[in-house]
C-alpha cells in the first residue's frame, strides 16, 4: 500500500479485490483493517475509490465538511454511480449545506419524536396482519413475506402512496440496489418507473390532497407566501418522495432480516427477549452494529487533498467508509466479532453520523423493535428452514442483506 495517492488511473496503487467482501464480509474486512487505515479498491460503480476501515476514521469523516456528497464535486472521470434524471437525483445525499441544511430542515419536520411515537399501534397491527397471513403455513420465506413487506407498507402509508401503487415497487428498488449482471437494462427501466410513479403521484395528490407526508412537502413547495429560502424545486420535491421511500425501504428491511438471523444464531438472547420484549430498545443498537443493512456509506469527495490514515487522496476522488468494518475494530469495540447486548457497547454508525445522520432512524427502531417482538410473540418455535450454510448474501459491496431468510415454526 502506498502513502500518496496519484490521480485514478493506471499509475495509482494497486486495486484491492473487492471479491472476498462480497463472498465473506467480515474476515475480509478484517485483513484490510489490520493492514491499513485506507485501502484503493474498485468502487461500488467499478472505478478506483479510497475505502476507510477503522471505526475513528471513520466516524470522523461522517462529520467532517471537507468531505462533500454532491457529485459535482467528482474530478472528471473519477466516479460515474447511478445515472437518475435531475428529478430523482436532487435528494439529500447529493446535497452539501446550505441546501442540504434547508431541505433537511423541512424533512424533519415528518419525523419528530411525537409523530414517530403515534405510528407505533400502526406498525404493530402491520406486523400482526402479516404474521396472521403466514401464520397457517408453519414455513416462509421471512424476507419476502415479512421483513420485505413491512417497511413498505409503513412507508407508504406514511406518505401517503394508494395500495394498488405498491406492489412494483420492491422490484425496482432491487434493480437499483443490487443490479442483476444478467439484465443490464433493468436499472435504467427501474428509474423510468419510478419517475413515472413519482411523477404521477404527486401530480394526483396536488389534486387530491391527504393527511399524508407527501401532501404536507407538496403544501411546502405549492405556498406561493412562503419564504424563498424555506421552499422546495420541483425536482427536490419528486426527490425528496423518492428518496424516504426508498430509503425508508432498503434499510429496514435489511435490518429487521439481519437482526432475525442474528438472535436465530444467538438462541439464549433469543430466549431473554421472547421472555422479556423490553429488552429490545437495548437490543437494537447491538443488532444494528453487529450485523447493520449497510456495508459502506454514501461515497465522498473531498473538497481539497485531504490526508486520512497517513495516506493523502486527492481531491475529486471517490472516498467510501465501511461502516461494517468500522463495526468489528477492536480499537473501539469490546470482542468485536461477538455479540453480546448485554456490554451496552455504543457509536454504531449503522444509520450515519453528522448532519447526514438518517433522518428516518426514530421509525427505523420502532419498525424494527415492533417486528422483532411480534415474531418472537407469535412463533416460540422459530428456526431456520434451511442449513445455515445455505443462506446468501446480495452480492453488493454496499448494501448488507440477505437474498432470503426461510424459516419454520
Amino acid at each position: 500500500m502506498q502513502n500518496t495517492a496519484n490521480a485514478a488511473g493506471a499509475d495509482g496503487p494497486e486495486l484491492v479485490d473487492t471479491a472476498p467482501m462480497i463472498e465473506d464480509l467480515h474476515p475480509a474486512l478484517a485483513k484490510l483493517r489490520e493492514a491499513g487505515p485506507v485501502h484503493r479498491i474498485a468502487g461500488t460503480d467499478g472505478r478506483p475509490a479510497w475505502l476507510v476501515t477503522r471505526y475513528e476514521d471513520v466516524r470522523r469523516l461522517f462529520a467532517d465538511p471537507r468531505l462533500a456528497m454532491d457529485k459535482r464535486h467528482a474530478a472528471p472521470g473519477n466516479y460515474s454511480g447511478f445515472s437518475l434524471p435531475p428529478a430523482l437525483d436532487r435528494n439529500l445525499l447529493n446535497m452539501d449545506p446550505p441546501d442540504h441544511t434547508r431541505v433537511r430542515r423541512l424533512v424533519v419536520k415528518a419525523f419528530t419524536p411525537g409523530r414517530v411515537e403515534k405510528m407505533r399501534e400502526p406498525v404493530r397491527r402491520i406486523a400482526d396482519e402479516l404474521l396472521d397471513a403466514i401464520e397457517p403455513e408453519g414455513r416462509a420465506d421471512l424476507l419476502a413475506a415479512y421483513a420485505g413487506q413491512l417497511p413498505i407498507i409503513v412507508i407508504c402509508d406514511l406518505l401517503g402512496v394508494p395500495q394498488r401503487d405498491r406492489r412494483d415497487f420492491r422490484a425496482w428498488s432491487d434493480a437499483l440496489i443490487t443490479p442483476d449482471p444478467a439484465r443490464p437494462r433493468a436499472a435504467k427501466e427501474a428509474v423510468g418507473s419510478m419517475l413515472r410513479f413519482y411523477t404521477g403521484l404527486i401530480a394526483r395528490k396536488r389534486a387530491e390532497p391527504g393527511d399524508d407526508l407527501l401532501s404536507d412537502l407538496i403544501r411546502v413547495r405549492d405556498d406561493e407566501t412562503g419564504d424563498g429560502d424555506g421552499r422546495l424545486t420541483e425536482d427536490e420535491l419528486t426527490s425528496l418522495a423518492f428518496l424516504i421511500l426508498l430509503a425508508g425501504y432498503e434499510n429496514t428491511v435489511h435490518l429487521i432480516a439481519n437482526s432475525v438471523l442474528t438472535l436465530l444464531d444467538h438462541p439464549k438472547t433469543l430466549q431473554e427477549l421472547r421472555e422479556d420484549p423490553s429488552g429490545l430498545t437495548a437490543a437494537f443498537d447491538e443488532l444494528a452494529r453487529y450485523e447493520g443493512p449497510a456495508s459502506l456509506g454514501i461515497r465522498r469527495f473531498p473538497l481539497e487533498e485531504i490526508e486520512i490514515g497517513g495516506v493523502t487522496i486527492p481531491a475529486g476522488e471517490t472516498v467510501l467508509l465501511s461502516v461494517a468494518s468500522a463495526h468489528r475494530d477492536p480499537a473501539h469495540f469490546e470482542d468485536p466479532d461477538g455479540f453480546n447486548p448485554h456490554l451496552g457497547r455504543s457509536g454504531h454508525l449503522a444509520l450515519g453520523h453528522g448532519i447526514h445522520y438518517c433522518v428516518g432512524a426514530p421509525l427505523a427502531r420502532i419498525e424494527t423493535e415492533i417486528a422483532l417482538a411480534a415474531l418472537l410473540r407469535r412463533f416460540p418455535g422459530l428456526r431456520l428452514d434451511v442449513p445455515r450454510e445455505r443462506l446468501r448474501w446480495r452480492p453488493s459491496t454496499r448494501a448488507r442483506g440477505l437474498i432470503s431468510l426461510p424459516v419454520a415454526w
